[in-house]
């Protein structure tokens, strides 16, 4: 009796297996994020410091808007204290503060999410060495408290915050949570800053960038002590 033939069914088995492995999922993450990163490169979302907002966006729709573009650029590497500068200059301190928080929200959503399900098979059984795998249990095991550190005190990349946490077992809504309030004193003091950049020697200008050096001097002082525990676990 003969073996029975291949059957299509099995051939698509086969292929949907590999097209859905981690690794080729991983691949189309990358794809993904140099697609978006080039398009921030020929777009140049920095010249809205200097062209402005279109004239025909105004009111809660050009809000809306702004916070999306702003959600889709930060997935794309573009930093966030330049779409930050640009929301205070745009729309003033209160209204781009909003506007930039909820951008700073959904761009944290969509990379998470992103990485939860294009990366994290891939990259979790590389996390070997002692430090990777300390760092990812402390996201895993202390999710809010590390995340909303990491926001507090700015110095990591915000991009690649939030893909190195969406491979760790951090949760949806820890992340969401903390990233929300710790997101607020940097970004307002950007806003702030960008509303008031037209008056460089006013009291409001001068202390929304004094908050910035100091917050960004207490990351370098917790960063360098954060080192060598990771080291020595």
């Amino acid at each position: 009796m003969l073996p029975p033939a291949a059957t299509p069914d099995g051939l698509a088995a086969r292929c949907s297996r590999v097209l859905f492995s981690p690794w080729a999922r991983l691949g189309l993450l990358l794809a993904l994020l140099a697609c978006a990163a080039a398009a921030m490169l020929l777009w140049r979302p920095q010249q809205l410091l200097t062209d402005g907002w279109p004239d025909r966006l105004s009111g809660p729709t050009a809000l809306l808007v702004f916070a999306a573009a702003y959600g889709g650029c930060t997935t794309a590497f573009v930093p966030r204290p330049v779409l930050n500068l640009a929301a205070g200059a745009l729309f003033g301190g209160q209204a781009g503060l909003a506007a930039a928080l909820a951008g700073t929200v959904l761009g944290a959503g969509m990379a998470f999410g992103l990485g939860r399900l294009l990366g994290q098979d891939a990259l979790r059984p590389l996390l070997r060495a002692r430090w990777l795998t300390a760092a990812d249990r402390q996201l895993s095991e202390h999710g809010f408290r590390s995340m909303l550190a990491l926001r507090l005190f700015p110095g990591l990349p915000f991009c690649a915050t939030n893909y190195c946490a969406a491979v760790s077992r951090m949760g949806w809504l820890p992340f969401l949570l903390a990233t929300a309030l710790g997101s607020i004193p940097n970004t307002a003091a950007y806003a702030i800053a960008g509303a008031r950049a037209t008056t460089p020697t006013s009291p409001v200008f001068l202390l929304a960038l004094g908050f910035i050096a100091v917050s960004g001097l207490a990351a370098l002082v917790v960063a360098w002590r954060k080192r060598k525990a990771l080291r020595g676990r």
